[in-house]
């Protein structure tokens, strides 16, 4: 019994560690402020963004194999500690290499080191709901904005945008590193009740294969779900990017701006809780097609549309759909490649989203600098995402002949 309270005290404590770093998504208030004292350009400040989101991509690499090793409590408030401090330091910002270092690479990395160590533990104590498990894990990033967004705008409002970044970072090493205390693996060979019923049956959640990164990369199924989330991710990493500034820009207020910041941020959320549970009945596949198809959909429509109810349905949809891509590749890639090696493994799938992280905002940017209008971005970003559902299409598990064909060293744990 205990155990079984124990797991969930896992949830509770991934959705409070996610919240925090979720406030990657508020970045939209800082925009507007930060160039308006500089006199920076929109693509000047949005490297910091930009570089933020690569190193979060690449210290989740790292997270992923060193949770793997030590478990995910140290890493995580590791994790904490830096996200904090990168905050904390990017409040004494006068030079744009500064806001790239503090803000964008120590901010970043801790980031990636906390955000994987949730998702791995949940995936181990939730083999029989894994799509459940890792979407309520999740769910805190996706909302993060939700909270963070309305408290730094009112923050930067009252005082400044220095306060904001400060504040913040102490408030971050608070409860991160507190939350990380409660992170722990599950006992060796652990299984709930409910899959020792179903032991008979292999399940959706259940495909039996077990590998490591390296036999992952061996396997067409990881260069499909690779490019899937790198096209899926860049055009909703270049809305959340550019949002709060574009809202300014056809005059909404600022606080009307963050509103449907945060409207993203709550359909984010809940759209990584929904689409996880939605993907444990239909399949991880189909529930991807249609998350791709609706960005999309949703991408095409987004700068057609200026007055604030509109964008608020638009932003909902596509934190939606954004959100149940975060949901689903943590579980896609434990269903395919097993759950021993899947912090390591996720690590290297998440590379897709540090992709987009570089092409998603600063297509945005670019485009815009250039052209004054996110139009062009926005049909590029559309059409990736219809190829992304074209590929869902045709995914498919890997079989056991496939597993016959992976080399030995991509068949066990590198300990």
């Amino acid at each position: 019994m205990q155990l079984t309270k124990n797991r969930w005290q896992i949830i509770v404590s991934a959705i409070l560690i996610q919240l925090c770093l979720g406030a990657i998504y508020a970045w939209g208030v800082f925009l507007n402020p930060i160039m308006s004292d500089f006199g920076w350009s929109k693509t000047e400040v949005s490297v910091a963004f930009t570089i933020f989101l690569v190193s979060y991509a690449g210290a989740t690499l790292v997270g992923g194999r060193w949770q793997d090793e030590v478990g995910p409590r140290r890493v995580a408030t590791v994790g904490g500690i830096l996200l904090g401090l990168g905050y904390y330091l990017a409040s004494f910002t006068q030079s744009l290499p500064w806001l790239y270092i503090t803000y964008g690479f120590i901010g970043g990395t801790g980031v990636g080191l906390g955000y994987v160590c949730p998702i791995a533990t949940c995936v181990k104590w939730f083999p029989d709901k894994r799509g459940m498990a890792t979407g309520l894990s999740v769910a805190g990033f996706g909302a993060g904005a939700l909270i963070f967004a309305p408290v730094a705008t009112r923050i930067i409002e009252t005082f400044h945008w220095r306060t904001a970044f400060s504040s913040l970072g102490i408030l971050f090493v608070v409860v991160v590193v507190l939350a990380a205390q409660i992170l722990r693996n599950p006992p060796e060979g652990w299984q709930p009740f409910s899959l020792k019923e179903k032991a008979k049956n292999k399940t959706k959640s259940n495909l039996g294969l077990e590998v490591n990164w390296l036999g992952m990369l061996q396997t067409t199924q990881f260069k499909m779900l690779w490019l899937m989330f790198a096209f899926g991710a860049t055009a909703g990493l270049m809305v959340i990017g550019h949002l709060a500034s574009y809202g300014v820009e056809v005059g909404l207020t600022e606080g009307a701006a963050a509103l449907i910041v945060g409207t993203l941020a709550f359909f984010n959320g809940s759209g990584r809780v929904a689409w996880g549970a939605i993907s444990d009945r239909i399949g991880r596949p189909h529930a991807l097609m249609l998350i791709m198809f609706i960005l999309g959909a949703t991408m095409l429509l987004f700068t057609r549309f200026s007055d604030f109810n509109t964008l608020l349905i638009v932003a909902g949809t596509m934190g939606l759909a954004f959100g149940g891509i975060l949901a689903i590749f943590p579980s896609i890639t434990a269903d395919y490649f097993g759950s021993k090696n899947v912090g390591a493994n996720y690590g290297v799938m998440f590379s897709a989203y540090g992709a987009a992280g570089v092409l998603g905002p600063m297509l945005g940017a670019t485009v815009y600098d250039l052209t004054g209008t996110y139009n062009y971005a926005a049909v590029v970003a559309a059409i990736l995402c219809f190829i992304a559902g074209a590929l869902a299409i045709f995914l498919k598990p890997p079989t056991k002949k496939e597993e016959k064909s992976i080399g030995a060293m991509g068949k066990y744990s590198l300990e």
